[in-house]
């Protein structure tokens, strides 16, 4: 495996070596030796898996907050999607910044997100699934989230957003949060 950290501190994304051969393909997903070396050391508890039946589809963006933060790992197994990170560190010198990587089944990225950070995605093909893999267990009463469409984050999603669920939409935006 090959992880790339990006300029939001502690994100990465995993590039899998893979072998193929007449039977087809085989890539390591996870190695508790190797991502030691990016300082993971929880367990995953929980795995999801969401399916999307229409391109355009926006999901997030979502986190825990303390003390049931998440560490989470998320690779597409079907179709593609632009995945999208956001700093909710307050104290961190990127606190709300972006960052978004198309991860799709087939170049089968992965990225890997520390607590602090709300995750969301846009899918780019209809038909797409994702595997999330969960270092807490979902808690709702410390669920929390910003507008993926709020423009002070100013996330560019890459087509037209053709769905998000009310409960998404009604986030609030920051700058109402601020008042």
């Amino acid at each position: 495996m090959r992880f790339t950290e990006i300029y939001l501190k502690d994100v990465y994304i995993i590039d899998s070596n893979s072998i193929s051969d007449d039977r087809g393909m085989f890539s390591r997903v996870f190695c508790k030796k190797e991502f030691s070396s990016i300082g993971h050391t929880k367990e995953f508890v929980q795995f999801n898996h969401s399916v999307n039946n229409v391109a355009g589809t926006v999901r997030g963006m979502h986190f825990q907050k303390a003390p049931h933060g998440e560490m989470k790992l998320i690779r597409c197994i079907k179709g593609a999607a632009f995945d999208v990170v956001v700093d909710v560190r307050p104290e961190s010198s990127t606190y709300l910044k972006w960052y978004g990587e198309i991860l799709s089944a087939e170049n089968r990225k992965s990225i890997y997100i520390p607590e602090g950070f709300a995750h969301g995605f846009q899918t780019l093909e209809a038909n797409t699934e994702l595997l999330y893999h969960h270092t807490e267990y979902y808690a709702p009463e410390f669920e929390s989230g910003l507008n993926a469409l709020d423009l002070e984050i100013g996330i560019k999603w890459p087509i037209r957003v053709s769905m998000i669920s009310e409960k998404d939409k009604n986030i609030g935006m920051i700058k109402d949060k601020q008042r």
